[in-house]
């Protein structure tokens, strides 16, 4: 088989950033030092920036999860240059090919399969697929969006403009043009991209499966805090079009908390999320055929099995039952529909919940169990 071509553009641009990185920042800020606002600088940069891509580029265009007002538009398609990752165009074509074959070692353009390398850098250092951008056919529906189309085409020279223009004005107004350009420039740079290529690789390797084993993906709370939410990965896999990665109050998603602050205030509408039963009826069905797994070739396993198939139909006769329910008192809330017995209804909904608590926690003991041996 033939090797893949070198992209030596690539290979000269990550060495060079990298080395800036490793090498000159730290001895500037041995012999000349960086006070608190180059810091706070680089950290704002580097919050617009990812924010850019984990809203902008992931969520919004490659996903559909949003949509969003132009303004809105316009400014992440600046910052998604700032991180110097490609075009929207680009990096949402790959993104689809990589959600569409994910762990496929030849389709999927960051197959975590080929280790963690390749899935981090490696894809992005040889051409390992040099015509698949001929006419971007998997980005039809974003070639419509004006934005996005200048963008692609004006791309490097906004990467270039954008990257220059902000550092360099903000390092002009502080008085330290070069160790600013080093700091909030080139490391921001550098820790912003690897940032997001934690995303294609440990989160792909490193963390549990709640809701999927079809694939690779993680989660895991630690890439979550890295990345602006993005590491509730196993989730986004099973659940990708979700504008959410972390679907609970207390997961770290700013960007998720980002978009809902966007609806609220009339700059982004039709967020899109899937309804709580599916997710839960997603996780359920996994740990149902985990547990069924475990136990199947140990003594007097049927009976085990058999009491698993009807605490979970139970569990789903519950879960159904609950949500209807809370669905029906929303509705009367809201005065779509109006029930004959509100203070009945109250009743059900409270009678109703405790009975699916309750059967969710006999549940989670019963797939917590450890096989026998």
């Amino acid at each position: 088989m033939k090797k893949a071509k070198p992209i030596w553009t690539n290979i000269l641009y990550f060495s060079i950033t990298s080395a800036i990185t490793l090498i000159a920042v730290p001895i500037y800020g041995w012999f000349v030092g960086f006070d608190l606002q180059q810091v706070l600088i680089m950290v704002l940069l580097l919050g617009f920036a990812g924010m850019s891509i984990t809203m902008g580029y992931h969520r919004l265009w490659s996903h559909r999860a949003f949509e969003a007002h132009p303004a809105v538009r316009f400014i992440l398609a600046i910052g998604g240059a700032l991180a110097v990752q490609n075009s929207i165009l680009h990096w949402s074509s790959d993104h689809r090919e990589h959600h569409k074959h994910v762990d496929d070692d030849t389709k999927d353009p960051y197959s975590a399969k080929r280790g963690f390398w390749y899935s981090h850098i490696g894809w992005m250092l040889r051409e390992y697929h040099p015509d698949r951008y001929y006419d971007y056919a998997n980005v039809k529906d974003l070639q419509k969006d004006p934005i996005v189309v200048w963008q692609h085409r004006h791309y490097w020279a906004l990467a270039w403009g954008v990257n220059f223009a902000i550092t360099g004005a903000l390092g002009l107004i502080h008085g330290d043009l070069l160790g600013t350009l080093l700091l909030a420039g080139v490391a921001r740079l550098t820790l912003s991209q690897h940032i997001t290529f934690f995303i294609n690789s440990l989160a792909h390797i490193w963390g549990r499966q709640p809701y999927s084993h079809q694939n690779s993906s993680r989660d895991n709370a630690l890439i979550a805090f890295l990345t602006y939410g993005e590491g509730y990965h196993n989730f986004h896999h099973r659940f990708a079009s979700d504008y959410r990665n972390g679907i609970r109050w207390w997961q770290f998603d700013p960007t998720k908390w980002a978009i809902r602050l966007l609806s609220l205030m009339g700059l982004a509408k039709n967020l899109r999320r899937f309804a709580d039963e599916r997710i839960e009826r997603a996780k359920a069905s996994l740990q149902l055929n985990d547990a069924k797994t475990r136990f199947e070739s140990f003594p007097d396993a049927e009976r085990f099995i058999a009491l698993l198939q009807s605490e979970y139909d139970l569990l789903l006769q519950r879960m159904s039952e609950f949500y209807a329910t809370k669905k029906a008192l929303l509705e009367n809330k809201r005065l779509t529909t109006q029930y004959p017995d509100p203070a009945e209804l109250m009743r059900r909904y409270a009678e109703v919940k405790a009975g699916w608590r309750r059967q969710r926690r006999l549940w989670k003991l019963l797939v917590a169990l450890p096989a026998p041996g």
